[in-house]
């Protein structure tokens, strides 16, 4: 398989593999900048007062990545030795090199989701640490949504809203790692502003299925901001002319948001083409938004790193995650035909191994 020309290749590994778009080019081109760190630089100044208007926090600030934004988060909401409450199959307990630990001194105390990918409010509630001078403080609770590990599953606003008063109740901070919070907000048909009402803070991706090359937005009020700046600086995220990247991140709030709804009904048309191949499991069932999660049956002789390989033969890129799971993300760039084609490669792949 070649790799000189990506248009050729189908690519579900992940959203992160998207291109910009020509009017981000444009954009990225065209774009007026200045010092960040002075807070000179005229398009991310408005790219994070769009940010702000768009989820309704009071303030933000463009970070590199969602990695980093949900650092700064941890630094500017906790203590040294804090306890922070999070899902075991979260990102933030699995994917950022124990970076709360490392970055702000704290414990993570992972819980087990549910089916729907929720932290439930009980379980949250009775690992809050009590006074106990032996424990450490619990003093926040990070909700992925949507939440990737559990399948791309999103938490509704209800649940949100629960976590949130839970929170409050305790006097602890709520931080929603919403990488692909809108992806969330469209498959619910509601604002992200609604979504995320009961946080105190929020960070999501530009370069997921928005479709910018780099970056995230972590927002928070005013004095939450502040902190986070200088969590940013600390982890040498301190940006200057970066207002060429904020540029595409304005196109992506303002132009792709709507269509995060094509890559819903890609991945729902997806989990009806495999759910008919002899082997398939759907886990979970699949379709909520724009991930696929799948495993092969334990009869099938295949496993992941042989299906792979087969499928990169013919130009159809997944994500194994497992010895016989995989992931398959729809994204700007898939479509319907491009769906089929993926199926008929799993299926004739799957009918021949």
């Amino acid at each position: 398989m070649s790799f000189d020309n990506p248009m050729e290749i189908i690519d579900l590994r992940s959203d992160t593999v998207t291109q910009p778009t020509p009017e981000m080019r444009e954009a990225m081109a065209s774009a007026v900048v200045g010092d960040d760190v002075y807070g000179e630089d005229p398009t991310i100044n408005e790219l994070e007062a769009l940010a702000c208007r768009m989820t309704g926090m009071e303030a933000s600030v463009f970070v590199a990545s969602g990695t980093m934004g949900n650092a700064c988060a941890i630094m500017a909401h906790t203590q040294r030795g804090d306890e922070v409450i999070c899902g075991q199959r979260s990102h933030v307990f699995l994917n950022e090199q124990g970076g709360a630990a490392v970055h702000s001194a704290v414990q993570l105390n992972g819980l087990r989701e549910n089916a729907a990918g929720e932290l439930p409010l009980d379980d949250i509630a009775a690992n809050i640490r009590t006074e106990d001078e032996h424990h450490p403080i619990s003093s926040l609770i990070c909700i992925e949504n949507t939440h990737n590990v559990c399948g791309g599953l999103l938490l509704s606003v209800e649940y949100m809203q629960g976590v949130g008063e839970l929170a409050k109740r305790h006097d602890l901070r709520f931080h929603v790692d919403g990488a692909r919070i809108f992806n969330a907000a469209v498959a619910l048909n509601v604002s992200a502003e609604a979504l995320v009402a009961a946080a105190d803070s929020l960070t999501f991706c530009l370069s997921k299925g928005l479709s910018a090359p780099v970056g995230s937005v972590l927002c928070g009020d005013v004095e939450f901001i502040r902190r986070a700046r200088r969590a940013r600086k600390l982890l040498g995220g301190g940006m200057r002319q970066a207002g060429v990247l904020a540029a595409a991140g304005i196109v992506a709030l303002n132009g792709m948001v709507e269509r995060l709804s094509d890559d819903h009904a890609n991945a729902r048309q997806l989990v009806e083409g495999l759910v008919a191949i002899d082997g398939i499991q759907l886990n979970p069932p699949g379709g909520a938004t724009n991930m696929v999660y799948f495993d092969l049956d334990a009869s099938i002789q295949r496993n992941a790193a042989s299906l792979y390989d087969a499928l990169a033969l013919q130009d159809v890129l997944l994500d194994p995650v497992g010895p016989r799971r995989f992931r398959a993300v729809t994204h700007h760039g898939i479509d319907a035909a491009m769906v089929d084609r993926v199926i008929g490669a799993v299926r004739e792949t799957m009918s021949s191994g």
